[in-house]
């Protein structure tokens, strides 16, 4: 079972494979090129070393229908010492060799066995870890809209701690998603870094108490996620708690280049990315100004029109190196101003997005017959607009 996520979503998937009762393992990736084809050869060899590597891929691992275990890329350990902090426990396993286990496992998921067997933790809290690792991999994979999955029927993963059943992970995770929706665009990603942003009005407004508990998790360094993991709480819980210090400016979230969860930030890239022109193209400013504040502190240059009539003539001095088009403008639509562009040698192959606040087949057909680039679901999330650039503009 293959195919793409504009065809099929990650929950329709994940009930396929829970009503198959199917053993084995789901690939989901955000890369342009589908390695939909090289996944069986590669299930087998530690899921390390893809010939195409995808710019963000996630792996799920099932036995008769049930969620075994999720994993996020390779697997970083540092997502369980994350919770080790939370349960205070303080060796660190990174440098030890986890070959005790069979070749289908992952080292995260050695990790955690490596610590069971050396009594460092409990099953239960082995269990605790194991779900929280599920849920937030679940909650990025079920807001993706673009992409691909292959699933590979296989041998379980081994040894095995517990399962989850499917349907109730689902519900719980739409639920949170839903609500996290409410709170955009004060916060955008689980990534995101809350620090202190009006310091006298933030001493003179709160406890003693919530002061030192703020100051010491807003350190410029911890994201959301990381803060989730360590205090061993969902990142919408995580998230609810400081949303009102959000809004009265006491804390502002930013994209912090240090973060390491963060697939689309790496130091090396941050000149080339200083050079990249984003065109938004919009009558509303609400969506402009969301575009801006996820893609402004990744190095791109976000400039702004309202006026569609007025965008035609200036966007051939401008240049940009990407176009974003409001599918519902007055005078002209995003369908007609994609038309006419690629009626232009110099926009012939300009990756132009359009944005829309409906997702119908019919709308995506007609984006595809003007030559659009690629069709965007409103709201905006951080993450899948990062991908689709990322994708389009390497």
């Amino acid at each position: 079972m293959q195919g793409d996520l504009n065809e099929i979503d990650i929950p329709s998937i994940l009930q396929l494979i829970e009503w198959g009762q199917r053993t084995g393992q789901l690939l989901v990736t955000t890369h342009n090129s589908c390695p939909c084809q090289k996944f069986s050869a590669e299930v087998n060899r530690h899921h390390h070393c893809f010939s195409c590597k995808p710019q963000q891929y996630w792996f799920i691992f099932f036995v008769n229908g049930q969620i075994i275990y999720c994993q996020q890329g390779d697997g970083s350990l540092s997502r369980i010492d994350d919770y080790l902090r939370h349960y205070r426990v303080k060796l660190q396993l990174k440098d030890l060799k986890l070959a005790s286990l069979d070749s289908v496992n992952v080292a995260e998921y050695s990790y955690l066995w490596e610590l069971l067997e050396r009594n460092l933790i409990q099953p239960k809290v082995a269990r605790e870890i194991l779900y929280g690792l599920v849920c937030e991999t679940l909650f990025d994979l079920l807001s993706l809209h673009a992409g691909c999955f292959s699933f590979h029927h296989g041998p379980a993963l081994t040894p095995q701690l517990t399962t989850w059943e499917i349907s109730p992970l689902i519900k719980k995770i739409v639920k949170q998603l839903q609500n996290w929706q409410q709170m955009y665009p004060h916060i955008q990603s689980p990534n995101q870094v809350p620090v202190i942003s009006e310091e006298v009005q933030f001493h003179s407004g709160l406890p003693v108490a919530t002061i030192n508990k703020l100051t010491y998790w807003a350190d410029g360094k911890t994201s959301l996620r990381q803060l989730a993991r360590c205090l061993n709480r969902d990142v919408y819980t995580v998230a609810k708690a400081i949303y009102p210090y959000v809004l009265q400016g006491w804390l502002q979230l930013v994209y912090s280049n240090t973060c390491n969860f963060d697939p689309y930030r790496e130091n090396s890239e941050v000149e080339v990315k200083s050079k990249v022109r984003i065109l938004s193209i919009q009558e509303a400013h609400s969506s402009s100004e969301t575009i801006k504040s996820i893609l402004q502190p990744q190095g791109y240059e976000v400039l702004t029109l309202t006026n569609p009539l007025e965008s035609l003539s200036l966007i051939f001095q401008l240049k940009p190196d990407m176009i974003f088009c409001d599918m519902a403008m007055p005078e002209l639509d995003g369908y007609e101003i994609c038309a006419m562009l690629r009626q232009s040698t110099a926009f012939r192959l300009l990756p132009i997005i359009l944005l829309s606040d409906r997702d119908r087949f019919l709308d995506r057909v007609k984006a595809k017959m003007v030559g659009t680039t690629d069709y965007l679901v409103k709201p905006l999330r951080d993450t899948e607009l990062l991908t689709l650039i990322e994708t389009y503009l390497k």
